[in-house]
């Protein structure tokens, strides 16, 4: 991590502070097309622009807002690394959340479909990934007291929590997701070789927050929505308002879900 790192985030905290005494034990992240939920929750809403030290800017369809409710804290709009960030900045959001006290987070993201069983609209609990982003958001100097210098990655993406999470909704399939560094959509080619890796749906975010939450200890839940299937998978050619508009379509789908899941993890909205 980058010179102040820590400091950084702690002034990050201390301006949440200053207009929200109480937090939840649950953080989520929130992707492309899933700001449908943010509405659902009840609590305080402070702009990026308000809290010391992040980003400020995100892409089309995300809000760029922290809500925080009594059972949720919710990042509505993350930062990408092809956005010209470092992958520092992209995961303030859960260095950030770890400080107001967070025990679990739920990360989500708009993907495309690889495995030949998904459809546009699933969503897909990852159970692995796949880092082809060339680059990790824990190098450089390490603060020992933060977390664990070489994080096990072996159960990322919490059995725990999948386990749970398909008793909310018993018809979630499972994938592995991989993330590349983007902005331009992969080739038909690159899908082939993704498919031959073992990639089940690919994008452009999540991976360096699960890093991140693996090096502070914190239990994760991954969901994708497939918000298109993958170049050369089939004829239709991409394009990020497609989606948007998936997103949106999948809206009452995905926040029900997320309800249903807070509740079953002791949550209670």
């Amino acid at each position: 991590m980058v010179k102040d790192y820590f400091k950084n985030v702690e002034r990050a905290v201390k301006s949440i502070r200053k207009k929200v005494k109480a937090f939840p034990q649950t953080g989520i992240i929130l992707g492309s097309g899933w700001g449908d939920f943010t509405a659902k929750i009840k609590g305080c809403i402070i702009p990026y622009a308000d809290i010391h030290g992040i980003p400020h800017s995100c892409i089309k369809g995300q809000e760029g807002i922290l809500k925080i409710g009594n059972d949720c804290a919710i990042f509505a709009g993350r930062f990408h690394y092809y956005q010209g960030y470092t992958l520092a900045e992209v995961v303030l959001p859960v260095f950030i959340l770890k400080e107001l006290g967070i025990k679990q987070l739920i990360i989500t993201n708009a993907a495309g479909g690889i495995h030949p069983s998904f459809n546009v609209g699933d969503l897909v609990l990852i159970n692995d990934h796949i880092n082809l982003m060339g680059n990790n958001p824990l190098r450089g100097p390490y603060e020992e007291h933060q977390g664990v210098r070489f994080p096990d990655m072996t159960d990322a993406y919490s059995k725990r929590l999948i386990k749970l999470a398909k008793k909310s909704e018993s018809s979630l399939k499972e994938g592995v997701y991989a993330a590349l560094s983007g902005p331009n959509y992969e080739t038909p080619a690159e899908i082939r070789m993704l498919a031959i890796l073992g990639a089940d749906m690919v994008g452009m975010s999540t991976v360096p927050e699960v890093i991140a939450a693996s090096f502070l200890s914190l239990e994760v839940l991954g969901i994708s929505c497939i918000t298109n299937m993958a170049a050369g998978i089939s004829n239709r050619k991409l394009n990020h308002d497609d989606v948007i508009a998936t997103g949106k379509k999948a809206g009452h789908m995905l926040s029900s879900f997320l309800l249903s899941f807070l509740k079953a993890t002791g949550s209670a909205l």
